[in-house]
């Protein structure tokens, strides 16, 4: 069995803890290093979220816990979501998905209805070859996408979190990022496995 099928320390915990992947642990640090969410105190608040690339749903799961019934997140993917561990938030009013592709125009002008977006976040990933180059490349592509959301969707002062894979190309994406926000980084979440190559990039404050 390989190491990514293998269930290692951050699979078993995020079983235990009712999130159908490991990702939760990701997003939980970036949220708690570079405070992504409010802490929404009071009985409602205007902050919108959007997810590109949401299944198998633990990003979506872990914000639609924390805003506890506020607030408004949209999400989409090319599958379904988990309804493993929901206990029927995906069915909230402040929660919205959509089924397809995320550089599709139709799809991109379904979630733009719905925002502006106070926090874009990624965590999609092309369907991988094997070849670093080739998986690089179509991630880069990818994460330009979703700073195309960023760029005509995300309200000023929002922020952005993208995953992508390092190589060739990729800091001219974080160069982009930093030109669009007031703080750009590049951070690697522990829960990200070794031998992955994978990074976030994270933009605060749009310009």
């Amino acid at each position: 069995m390989s190491d990514y099928k293998k269930p290692d320390y951050w699979s078993l915990k995020a079983q235990k803890e009712g999130y159908p992947a490991r990702s939760v642990y990701k997003l939980r640090e970036m949220d708690e290093k570079f405070s992504l969410l409010p802490r929404f105190l009071g009985a409602d608040t205007s902050f919108r979220i959007l997810d590109l690339g949401a299944a198998p749903g633990s990003w979506s799961l872990y914000v639609l816990r924390r805003m506890a019934g506020r607030g408004f997140l949209a999400a989409a993917d090319l599958v379904p979501l988990s309804r493993q561990y929901d206990k029927g938030l995906f069915e909230g009013k402040n929660f919205f998905f959509i089924r397809g592709d995320i550089t599709e125009q139709e799809l991109q002008e379904t979630l733009a209805v719905r925002g502006p977006y106070h926090l874009v976040m990624s965590d999609a990933a092309p369907a991988t070859t094997g070849n670093r180059s080739v998986d690089t490349l179509r991630s880069l592509a990818l994460v330009e996408t979703v700073i195309h959301y960023a760029d005509t969707i995300l309200a000023p002062g929002g922020s952005l979190v993208a995953k992508v894979f390092q190589g060739e190309g990729s800091p001219e994406i974080l160069k982009g990022i930093r030109e669009r926000f007031r703080l750009g980084k590049s951070f690697k979440p522990r829960a990200c496995r070794g031998s992955s190559f994978e990074t976030y990039y994270i933009g605060l404050g749009k310009k």
